[in-house]
């Protein structure tokens, strides 16, 4: 990430294309659900009173962070793991009844869509954090290595414990011992820990204004009641980071298939 490159590209218009072309379908297929929530807002009087700004501000920074510095082939594997990935983890909450919908699916696919552009948001988010820490803190000032490998130990196993806790009442469920053995490899095996700290971190950030409004709103409830429990909120930092591999893998394979491609046409 440079200043010399424009915030908004060509991509940035067709990925914001993309996300309001997916609002509309979703407002399309599940109508009555919208219907539902605009009828809160009594519109004969001073509705702009009664607005969800909260709503309204989460939706213009992620369409704002969507569109940064966007390109479509390098956020086309993000798009892929977070729809797969969200539905993964919407499936394993609903499912194991750690927490519920207020239209009782499990899991609702309406939902399944803001995994992605949460995804995408928390890499522009975690991508500017880098770039800021390389460009305003000197080699000088940064800690050694040994400081920022304390600071990720006792960040993941902090969470990892506090997982624990939350999904104990999940505990005889096959999903629930995958969850961790997949948070507990990913943590385990990390290729940058300064990456994933600011990945955590952005993911927690965004995660607090999410988690906010949906158990305010009771969209979606936690077996705890909590609006939000703490574990939900780390939890979408632990789920970015979890993208943030998944996609590296993903660049990965296409990267080594396109170089293989060649070598297989000289051979055959």
């Amino acid at each position: 990430m440079t200043l010399s490159q424009p915030l908004f590209t060509r991509a940035s218009y067709a990925l914001l294309s993309g996300f309001i072309l997916t609002l509309f379908l979703l407002g399309y297929f599940w109508w009555p659900l919208a219907e539902e929530y605009l009828a809160l807002v009594n519109w004969q009087g001073a509705w702009w009173q009664q607005l969800d700004y909260l709503l309204i501000g989460i939706f213009l920074v992620m369409t704002l962070l969507l569109m940064a510095k966007a390109d479509i082939r390098a956020d086309l594997p993000m798009i892929l793991v977070g729809l797969g990935g969200g539905l993964v983890i919407e499936s394993w909450g609903t499912q194991t009844e750690l927490w519920s919908y207020y239209t009782l699916e499990r899991p609702p696919l309406w939902i399944i869509p803001a995994w992605p552009i949460a995804g995408l948001s928390i890499e522009r988010l975690a991508r500017f954090g880098d770039w800021s820490w390389r460009r305003f803190w000197p080699q000088r000032w940064r800690p050694p290595s040994a400081v920022v490998w304390t600071v990720y130990v006792l960040t993941f196993a902090g969470f990892y414990l506090l997982m624990l806790a939350f999904v104990r009442p999940a505990l005889d469920k096959p999903l629930t011992w995958l969850a961790l053995a997949l948070c507990a490899l990913i943590i385990l095996t990390p290729p940058s820990r300064q990456t994933a700290l600011i990945t955590f971190g952005m993911g927690v950030g965004l995660g607090y204004f999410l988690e906010l409004w949906g158990t305010t709103r009771l969209c979606w409830v936690y077996y705890t009641l909590e609006t939000p429990p703490l574990f939900a909120i780390l939890a979408h930092g632990m789920a970015a980071v979890a993208f943030w591999r998944a996609t590296l893998l993903v660049r990965t394979a296409v990267a080594q298939t396109r170089t293989s491609r060649p070598l297989t046409r000289l051979t055959s």
